[in-house]
């Protein structure tokens, strides 16, 4: 049997000491299907004191992560500190200098500086591997980069967050409203001290402009997309989706048209209505979910943890698989110099049916204000339903539609119409529907 692969392991909380286990516990067979050990050879974290309930002692301890790119007994460096920027980012950019390959977990850092690490790895001609960026255990990127290689990808979307994901499963089962919910997801587990980059979309808009860029062969290109989170989103309207025949699922979308000027990438993450027979409103919990449809393989469906210790893991040691088997395809699917710049879509044109919650003052006219404005920006609407009982205490009426479908920039321009009316208390609430 070969040589080794001798890594070291900057960052030792969940998914470092999960990395630990998995080879520790599968260390034979792993070196069985990657034809050669795979050995740790060093460490580092904030604590080296602290217990992690796996065995430290066979490794040296490096108190500076950064001294893991000078190191001769070291062949790839395995990230798992997190952050865009920052320790990680020096960490990534001295590794592939000094001629090292790098596995991380980091899809914030991916993100936002995949391509300069892209062409850093590429001309060094060594491996940069992100499996456990995207998805958690679902093999994302394979499925797009090997499984679906042979197709030109139309579209991919999904459940990319598993915090949303349980937030929005336990408001369908308890009728609770978000911050109770979040509240008890922090409690748990499921949910951080700052929730922010989960419930307001920045979490999955990460792993979407990394899918997108695999997907479509374009540059990765996070600031276009459009982002937009769960917080707004109140029992009422769980309960008004469950009557019409859908759940509510945070998702990321991607598809991308070419025209004279080139690609037109659009990518967005939102909230919306997911009929209750398709694929994607059935998963429950902190699950994510991916669909990717291709012109020949049709629509594939990938599913299952999205984080946690043992998932996040195993997708790490994979790379570290493919690496010790010689695998070294480029990071982003095509070589660096290949992906294109794009434009993003306007999404004016885009067709879909839509719900819109309009929080409105207890007052006569303010329907026939709504209902004009919509008539004038030419949307039609299906179905009216309203929330709560007029001249309750003077309090806010929730009034929810359904539009037909239409195009998007009709919705956009009705609510321009409505800016800044004294009969809307807050911002409405506009969510796509997935049939």
């Amino acid at each position: 049997m070969a040589d080794s692969l001798r890594i070291a392991l900057a960052g030792l909380g969940t998914v470092g000491a999960g990395v630990i286990r998995v080879l520790t516990e599968n260390g034979d067979l792993i070196a069985r299907r990657a034809g050669r050990p795979i050995e740790i050879v060093a460490v580092n974290a904030r604590d080296r004191s602290k217990d992690r309930g796996v065995d430290l002692s066979g490794y040296a301890w490096e108190d500076d992560m950064a001294a893991f790119a000078d190191r001769d007994d070291v062949d790839v460096v395995v990230e798992l500190v997190g952050g865009s920027d920052g320790p990680a980012l020096a960490l990534a950019r001295k590794t592939l200098a000094g001629g090292k390959g790098l596995v991380t977990a980091n899809k914030a850092m991916i993100a936002h500086h995949g391509m300069e690490l892209a062409e850093a790895a590429e001309q060094a001609g060594v491996p940069l591997r992100y499996e456990a960026a995207v998805a958690g255990g679902i093999p994302a990127i394979k499925g797009l980069g090997e499984g679906a290689a042979a197709n030109r990808i139309e579209r991919i979307y999904g459940i990319l967050n598993g915090t949303c994901n349980y937030i929005l499963s336990q408001m369908e089962g308890s009728g609770a409203d978000f911050a109770d919910v979040l509240k008890d997801a922090q409690e748990l587990g499921y949910a951080e001290a700052d929730p922010t980059f989960d419930v307001e979309g920045v979490d999955a808009a990460h792993k979407l402009a990394i899918l997108a860029s695999l997907a479509f062969g374009t540059r990765i290109d996070f600031g276009a997309v459009d982002c937009s989170g769960i917080s707004a989103i109140r029992a009422a309207d769980i309960a008004q989706a469950d009557q019409l025949g859908f759940v509510i699922r945070l998702i990321g979308l991607a598809d991308c048209t070419t025209d004279e000027l080139g690609p037109r990438l659009f990518q967005r993450v939102a909230p919306c209505l997911v009929a209750k027979d398709h694929a994607l409103a059935g998963p429950k919990g902190p699950t994510n979910a991916v669909v990717i449809e291709g012109d020949h393989v049709g629509q594939l469906l990938l599913q299952g943890a999205g984080a946690g210790m043992g998932p996040t893991a195993s997708a790490v040691v994979a790379d570290l698989i493919d690496i010790a088997r010689g695998f070294n395809p480029p990071p982003l699917g095509l070589p660096a110099a290949m992906l294109q710049p794009s434009t993003p879509a306007d999404p004016a044109g885009r067709r879909n049916r839509a719900y819109i919650r309009f929080t409105v003052a207890d007052r006569p006219g303010v329907l026939a204000e709504i209902t004009a404005a919509l008539r004038d920006a030419e949307v039609s609407i299906e179905s009216l339903i309203q929330h709560g009982k007029p001249g309750e205490d003077g309090e806010p009426v929730l009034v929810a539609m359904v539009t037909h479908e239409g195009p998007e920039g009709s919705v956009a321009k009705a609510l321009d119409l409505l800016a800044g009316s004294p009969a809307l208390t807050e911002a409405p609430l506009v969510m796509r529907l997935i049939d």
